[in-house]
C-alpha cells in the first residue's frame, strides 16, 4: 500500500512538473515559430510589393495608358484577398486604383483603421504576433508595406489576411501542444516505470541482503548457544575440580593442564599479586603493557609476555582471540557480528579495547566452542 501511494505520489509529482515546464516551453517556441513564419511572410509580401511596383512602373514606362494598365492589374490581383497576404494599388491621395474587391475599388483609406499605414512606418514580426495573437477573430487586411511606383502616383500596398494567417497560428500551436502533451505522457509514464523498476531492483537487494542477515544472526544465535553450553559444562568441571581438591589434593584433577600453572603472579602498582587461574577473566597487551583482568574487574599488570602466558593456560578454558587478547570462556557474555564476516566478543567485566575476532579465526573459533 505505501508503495503504491510512493508511486502515485511521483507520477502526480512528474507530472505537474512537466506541466508547468512544458507549458511555458510550448508556449515559448509556439511564439519563436510564429514570429519565424511572420518574418517570412513580411520579407515575402515586400518582395511581392517590389516587383509588382517594377512591373507596373515599366508598363509606365512603356507609355500604355492609366486606364489599361488599372484594368491589367485588376485582373491580375481579382480575389486574391481570400489567401493570408495580397497586393492592391492606390494613389498618393489614399484612393484604392486596383483592389481584389472590386466592390472597393475608387474608396479610400480611412486612417482610423488599421490599415492607416504610413510609407515610412516598418512592422516587425514582434508587433505583427502581438497584433494578431490580440485580435484572433479579426478578420481585418493590415497593411505590411508599401512601394512606390516609378514613372507615377501610384502606391502598391501589401496586405496581410489577419484572420487566416491566425487561424494558421492557431493550427501551429495546436500542434505544439498535441506533441508536448504526447511527449508529456511518455516522458511521465517511463519515468513511473523507470522508478518503478529501480524500486523493484532496491527491494530485492534488500531482500538479499536481510535473508543474508537472518542467515548470520541464525548463526550467532547459535554461536551464543553454544557458548551458553560450553559455560555451563566449564562451571560444572570447575565446581567438580574444587570438591577432587578438597577431598584429594595430591590428586589434582582439574581442568587445567598437567603442565599448566595454577596462579600468576602480577603487580598493582607496587604490592605483588598472585591470581588463581580460575580467576582470570581475560588478559591484554596495551602499548607494551601486559594487563591481567579478574572477574572483579581488577586490573593488574605481568612481566611475561601473551605467548608465555597462554603456553601455561588450559586451552580449554582460554582462548587466544587475537595477538592481543587471551579470554576466558567464564567472561564471554556475547558474541556478535562485526564488520566483513569477523566477530565482536563482549566480555564481562567489559573491556576498554574492542575484541575482535578476524574471519580467518572465526571457524577456529567456533569449533573451540564445540569442544
Amino acid at each position: 500500500m505505501r508503495k503504491d501511494r510512493l508511486y502515485l505520489y511521483t507520477f502526480l509529482a512528474i507530472t505537474i512538473l512537466f506541466v508547468l515546464i512544458g507549458g511555458v516551453a510550448a508556449k515559448y517556441f509556439v511564439q519563436l515559430s510564429a514570429e519565424q513564419m511572420l518574418d517570412t511572410k513580411l520579407m515575402s509580401s515586400k518582395r511581392e510589393a517590389k516587383e509588382v511596383a517594377l512591373l507596373v512602373g515599366s508598363l509606365f514606362e512603356a507609355e500604355i495608358s492609366k486606364e489599361k494598365i488599372r484594368e491589367q492589374v485588376q485582373q491580375s490581383i481579382q480575389n486574391t484577398h481570400n489567401g493570408t497576404s495580397f497586393v492592391s494599388i492606390m494613389d498618393w491621395s489614399g484612393n484604392r486604383v486596383c483592389y481584389p474587391d472590386i466592390t472597393l475599388v475608387g474608396t479610400s483609406i480611412s486612417k482610423e483603421t488599421s490599415e492607416g499605414f504610413t510609407m515610412n512606418s516598418e512592422i516587425n514580426p514582434s508587433d505583427f504576433y502581438e497584433l494578431i495573437t490580440n485580435n484572433p477573430t479579426s478578420n481585418q487586411k493590415e497593411i505590411l508595406s508599401l512601394t512606390p511606383v516609378p514613372n507615377s502616383d501610384w502606391i502598391v500596398a501589401a496586405y496581410a489576411n489577419t484572420g487566416k494567417i491566425a487561424s494558421r497560428l492557431k493550427n501551429i500551436r495546436n500542434r505544439f501542444y498535441t506533441i508536448f502533451s504526447i511527449m508529456g505522457f511518455v516522458i511521465v509514464l517511463s519515468s513511473v516505470i523507470t522508478v518503478r523498476l529501480i524500486g523493484s531492483l532496491y527491494e530485492k537487494q534488500l531482500e538479499r541482503k536481510n535473508e543474508a542477515l537472518e542467515t548470520e544472526v541464525i548463526g550467532l544465535a547459535k554461536l551464543n548457544s553454544d557458548l551458553g553450553e560450553y559455560q555451563k559444562r566449564v562451571s560444572e568441571n570447575l565446581s567438580m575440580q574444587r570438591q577432587l581438591d578438597s577431598q584429594q589434593r595430591t590428586k589434582e584433577k582439574t581442568t587445567a593442564k598437567e603442565t599448566g600453572k595454577k596462579r600468576i603472579l602480577t603487580y598493582l602498582r607496587n604490592e605483588l599479586l598472585s591470581i588463581a587461574i580460575e580467576e582470570i577473566a581475560y588478559i591484554y597487551t596495551e602499548n607494551t603493557i601486559t594487563y591481567v583482568v579478574d572477574f572483579n574487574g581488577k586490573k593488574s599488570t605481568t612481566n611475561s609476555s601473551l605467548d608465555e602466558l597462554y603456553s601455561g593456560l588450559d586451552s580449554s578454558f582460554f582462548y587466544r582471540a587475537n595477538r592481543q587478547f587471551i579470554i576466558a570462556i567464564s567472561a564471554i557474555e556475547k558474541i556478535i557480528r562485526y564488520g566483513n564476516n569477523q566477530l565482536k566478543i563482549v566480555v564481562s567485566p567489559n573491556s576498554e579495547v574492542d575484541i575482535i575476532i578476524g574471519k580467518n579465526k572465526a571457524a577456529e573459533f567456533k569449533q573451540w566452542l564445540n569442544l
